[in-house]
């Protein structure tokens, strides 16, 4: 995808459009004031500033006609959100990378109703790196490892390290102890995530996702369990255990969902990304991060030194 022609401005990139081909719009403004009704008068405001721009950088004005799959540019206001109340933490940081220890219930990158209260433009901000991306994602309720590049230039080369699955990652994550299941065992399914499904389910079909799961330990009813995941589908360690009768504590999603209040803190899912490893494409070296972190519901179920 080519830049953007708006810089990254507090933070946050320009929400970028693409003009359907079949439509009766005479002009841009027309289009964008259709598909933000309830923020018309903002975008209003924003076309007459010329403060909108298509993908050459061409300032939209009231009259500019209407281009049929076309890419427009514009900074939409953010919404009114409650701040996350837990810090990120800082592992390294170099002129390349930035890897940070993510807290529970803190997004990576904006989406939904997260926008300004995600990792990314929280340390963008922060930290005056209006170029930070992130080469992987956490999901929001998944606590660990995070990883960063701070120039653009260096971004594709560690996104690919990813993508090609050239990292080692390694997860931990407290559930009910399973004495009826032998350790180490390996789950290889099928997983698909439908869109607009909060779930994600196992089907039959090549494999898709495999996991390696060991027991690390037992404290009563609980275990804590390292997963080692081969492949990176949509919940995947999430389900994995669940499939295994021994669903992740804190999971509002397996085996049932349940509503969660957006502000409540109390019961954080009890999954770490504990590390990752890799030969890193720049230096060549074996890299690797640790969290400094614990789940919480191990570390109150073994009191005392660990």
């Amino acid at each position: 995808m080519p830049d953007a022609p708006l810089p990254v401005r507090d933070g946050l990139n320009p929400t970028r459009l693409r003009l359907p081909e079949n439509a009766c719009w005479d002009t841009v403004s027309e289009f964008l004031l259709a598909r933000f009704p309830d923020d018309a008068v903002r975008i209003a405001e924003k076309v007459e500033r010329g403060e909108v721009v298509m993908h050459d950088g061409t300032v939209i004005s009231p009259s500019t006609p209407y281009l049929p799959r076309g890419f427009v540019y514009l900074y939409r206001d953010p919404p009114v959100e409650t701040r996350v109340p837990f810090e990120i933490d800082i592992l390294h940081r170099d002129d390349t990378l930035l890897v940070v220890d993510k807290p529970h219930f803190l997004a990576t990158t904006p989406r939904g109703s997260w926008v300004a209260e995600t990792a990314l433009v929280r340390l963008r901000r922060e930290l005056d790196l209006p170029e930070l991306s992130p080469a992987h994602r956490l999901d929001r309720l998944t606590a660990g490892v995070l990883v960063f590049t701070v120039r653009k230039e260096a971004r594709r080369d560690y996104q690919m390290l990813f993508d090609r699955r050239l990292v080692e990652k390694e997860y931990e994550a407290v559930a009910p102890a399973a004495p009826h299941l032998s350790f180490p065992l390996e789950v290889r399914s099928r997983i698909v995530k439908e869109r607009g499904v909060l779930q994600a389910r196992e089907v039959e079909g090549p494999v898709n996702a495999v996991t390696r799961i060991e027991l690390l330990g037992t404290a009563g009813d609980l275990a804590r369990y390292r997963l080692r995941p081969e492949t990176g589908r949509t919940h995947q360690l999430r389900v994995h255990m669940n499939s295994l009768g021994i669903p992740l504590l804190g999971d509002n999603f397996y085996p049932k969902v349940y509503e969660v209040g957006p502000q409540d803190y109390s019961n954080p899912l009890q999954l770490l990304a504990r590390s990752v490893e890799f030969d890193d494409p720049i230096s060549g070296l074996r890299t690797r991060f640790v969290s400094r972190r614990n789940l919480a519901a191990w570390s109150d179920s073994t009191p005392g030194p660990r």
